[in-house]
């Protein structure tokens, strides 16, 4: 496929059906899936465009990131605060008013910052998720899960054992201790949070601004690493920074090879609910460890 100008609306994508050599060859394959994802964009019958070809204004993205980082600190020094002074529902670091305040000073900024910047940028949510629809982002994003939870799983279990060998024990995703701490309301927030919110706020953050920002400035390998590393940092848990980092490189993949953030949206999702799924059912069966 040939690249047409940014914002400009080529014939193929508006007619109703995908050409006949878009159809999935026989025996499902990674390469295959690919192909027929990008081809069959014609069925969505809208022209969306790349944020990293979009022209931003610089001072825009720095306000943004800037609000976003705003947002964050003021989170976590106002209910540090608030602990302190001991007001009711911040007694500890997981109070519901605490978890309230802290995933929401990120990611609800994020949401909500992010909209009036693609509006002030004459863009929308629409443009940001692209061109490639529902049906094959869930299949393409679901092929990928597939082929990386296997390193996923094996990097997890390296980290897990040496940090066991070096520290004598394994540090618990503080999400993955509160979630199972909590009380049913609140378990169902968290489950909010990890299957829609964060995958919605996080994509936009790390794929959509990030990314795309040091992709439009030719740092594209650089980008994708760095920014992958800075995902996998910022999830402060050292047994999953190899696994968040890989699964992070796998979203920036899809990211570019759909051209929109909604596929990585749906892994991201799908990844997460995976875990609380697994969470959830060692927990019923008594098989966490002590």
């Amino acid at each position: 496929m040939t690249s047409s100008p940014p914002g400009s609306v080529r014939s193929e994508w508006l007619v109703p059906h995908p050409p006949a050599d878009s159809e999935v060859p026989p025996g499902l394959n990674l390469k295959a899936v690919v192909e027929f994802c990008v081809v069959s964009r014609a069925r969505l019958g809208y022209a969306g465009g790349m944020l990293w070809k979009k022209t931003w204004a610089p001072e825009a993205e720095l306000a943004l990131l800037a609000g976003i980082m705003a947002a964050f600190l003021f989170g976590v020094l106002a209910g540090g605060l608030l602990q302190h002074e001991h007001v009711a529902g911040f007694t500890d670091s997981e109070g519901v008013a605490s978890v309230l305040l802290t995933t929401l000073s990120f990611h609800g900024a994020a949401i909500v910052l992010g909209t009036c910047f693609l509006w002030s940028q004459q863009s929308s949510w629409r443009e940001a998720l692209g061109r490639t629809g529902w049906g094959h982002c869930l299949a393409l994003s679901s092929v990928v899960l597939v082929a990386v939870t296997p390193v996923l799983f094996g990097l997890k279990w390296v980290s897990d054992f040496v940090e066991m060998h070096v520290f004598g024990q394994v540090e618990d995703q503080a999400a993955v201790t509160l979630i199972l701490g909590s009380k049913l309301w609140l378990r169902a927030y968290l489950v909010f949070f990890a299957v829609i919110l964060a995958p919605v706020a996080e994509e936009f953050v790390f794929r959509g601004l990030l990314f795309s920002t040091a992709k439009r400035h030719g740092f594209v390998w650089s980008g994708r690493v760095g920014v992958s590393l800075l995902f996998a940092l910022i999830h402060f848990n050292v047994p999953t920074f190899l696994p968040l980092f890989v699964l992070a490189l796998a979203l920036t993949w899809l990211y570019e090879v759909t051209e929109g953030l909604l596929a990585p949206m749906i892994a991201h999702s799908l990844f997460n609910m995976g875990n609380l799924i697994l969470l959830l059912v060692a927990e019923k069966y008594n098989l966490l460890g002590p």
